[in-house]
Formats: structure tokens, sequence, C-alpha cells
């Protein structure tokens, strides 16, 4: 048979190629791999990446994306049935394939428990709780799983971004609410967070989120470009606070292939809160700062927040990049 093509990649050098591994170049070659068969590769990859818990969850959730990663993660749980890498991967395409109706959702809570069990310092089950909650599960579900992850990893930067989409969900009222929960929950992780911490960008994300359910709902503009979401106050000073934060901690890509030398990585989902960013910049009106994150993006686009709240990303990214740089 022949194999799949690989996932996200570019149709040309230049353009956004919306892949999930971002810029991991290492994770894009095993995730291809293990499309091929080759879980080997994985378990180096895995076994190297170690307790970097936001690493090690990225890392799962991209692998176990590919629509035969759950076949081959059973083969390597039959080759190594105590490895919790294998369990862990198991459990994190399964639940990606009962997000897509192709499995059961009890099932793939069962095998993330398993895995959970079997690694109990391990948030990545819990944030597979999680990302399966979101959907079918209720509030009280999705808080205890986003408990069961922080209390493993108090920084999980992908648990927080879901629990910032869920909570933006809760929609009370007609209109926008400054006192939302969303933006209280935001606030308050970037408070507690590391001076260095991404989580200084979630009330960004927090304010997409939100103009995501509000425009879903016919309370904002389809377009977000016509929407005053943020030109507010508060979302002015949630942009700038989040902006000189990017200032003073980002890591450029010349200087990360020093700082791994160093033992100090950038955050491996750093150009996820790089999009979140450029695109607030770019609707709050702010085209040269958003031409530097776009820049700082280079083709890692992301799905989330150009397709909000139904748009099509690619159109979407492009035409920001137009906009602020003058190029596609």
């Amino acid at each position: 048979m022949t194999p799949p093509p690989p996932l996200g990649r570019p149709r040309n050098k230049d353009g956004p190629n919306f892949d999930p591994a971002l810029d991991d170049g290492e994770l894009a070659t095993v995730r291809d791999a293990l499309i091929r068969g080759r879980w080997a590769d994985t378990r180096t990859l895995l076994a190297r990446t170690g307790d970097d818990w936001d690493r090690r969850g990225h890392r799962l959730v991209v692998l176990a994306e590919g629509s035969t990663s759950a076949a081959w993660a059973r083969e390597w749980q039959l080759a190594e049935p105590d490895s919790p890498d294998a369990a862990a991967l198991l459990a994190c395409a399964t639940v990606v394939r009962a997000l897509h109706g192709k499995d059961s959702p009890d099932a793939a809570r069962a095998l993330c428990l398993t895995a959970a069990r079997m690694a109990p310092r391990d948030p990545t089950p819990w944030l597979a709780i999680l990302l399966l909650a979101r959907r079918t599960g209720t509030d009280d579900e999705r808080v205890r799983a986003f408990d069961q992850v922080r209390a493993r990893h108090r920084d999980h930067h992908h648990a927080h971004h879901l629990m910032a989409a869920c909570l933006a969900e809760r929609q009370e009222g007609d209109r926008d609410d400054p006192l939302h929960e969303v933006y209280d929950f935001a606030s308050w992780a970037a408070e507690q967070a590391p001076a260095d911490s991404p989580l200084a960008v979630l009330p960004v994300v927090a304010h997409a989120e939100r103009y995501r359910v509000l425009a879903g709902a016919g309370l904002e503009p389809a377009d977000p470009a016509r929407s005053g979401h943020w030109s507010t106050r508060r979302a002015r000073q949630v942009m700038k606070a989040a902006f000189d934060w990017w200032l003073e901690w980002d890591i450029d890509e010349d200087a990360a292939d020093t700082a791994d030398t160093a033992g100090t990585t950038s955050h491996p989902r750093r150009k996820v809160d790089l999009n979140y960013l450029a695109h607030a910049k770019l609707h709050e009106g702010r085209p040269a700062e958003a031409a530097a994150l776009l820049t700082r993006i280079g083709p890692h686009a992301t799905h989330a927040p150009w397709s909000y709240p139904d748009r099509d990303p690619r159109k979407s990214f492009r035409a920001a990049r137009r906009a602020a740089l003058g190029a596609a």
C-alpha cells in the first residue's frame, strides 16, 4: 500500500504550511517515519524529550494526529507492553480518533487513565483527557482534567489554551462582558506564571477565543477587520503587555540554536502565541508591530486564530501578510 503523504507540508517553500509540528523539524521527520510504520524513531524521540512536559505534550499530540498512529502505537505496545511512551501515544491517538467519530470516547478515556497510571508524573494523558472533554465532556470534567494537568506541570501551555477556549464558550448576555471569566482566568494565569513564561500571551488568546464565540453567535461581525473587539481600552492594554513581553523574552531562530547548546531552549509552542499576537496586532490597527511578528512567524502559520470565526485560514493569513508586509 502506498503510504499517505507527510502531514502539513507546504505547497511551496514561501507560503504558510499550517503544519502542527510548527518549527520542530525533528518532530516532523519522526512523524513522517511513524506514518510509514517506523515507530522506533518515535520511541527515540520521546525518550530524548524526557520530562520537558510542554515539549512532550506537543510532540505526542502531533504524532497522534496521523491516521495510522493508533495502529502503530498498538504494534509498539505489543513489542514493549511496559512502555509508558507507547501507552501515551496510543491514548492520544485514540482520543484523536474519538474526536473524529472513529472510536469510542469511553475507550479513549480508559486508555488515557491507563497511560496516567503507568507514568504518574506525566501530565500528557490528562492533557489528552482535556482534549476529549472539551468536545465530549461536562464543565466539571474539563476542570478536573485541567487541574490534573496543572498538578503535574502548573504552567502547561497547551492545557491553558484549551481551558481558555472552553471558558470563552460560556456565553451569557447579548454582548461581550469585560468581566467575563475567561479574561479573569487568563489574567490570573499570566500573573502567576514565571516572568519568561509564554502564558504572558494568554490574555490575547482569551480575547481571540471570545471573539470566535461572539462572532459565531452573531454578536460581532464575521469579518474581524470590521470588529471593534481589539480596539477597546482593555484590549489595547492586553495587547501592549503581551507585545512588550515578546520584545523582552522572545528567542529568534539564530539565538535559539545557540541557546539550545547552552541548555535554554525556546518554547515548543511559541509560534502558536506569535500567531495569536500577530492576529491581534493587525486587528488592533498596529500593522508595523504585526509585521514584526509575521516576519518571526515565517511559514509557521496556525489555523487558530486565522480561521476565526469561520474563515479560510490560508486566505486570512495571506491577507494579513499583504496588509502588514506587502507580500503574501
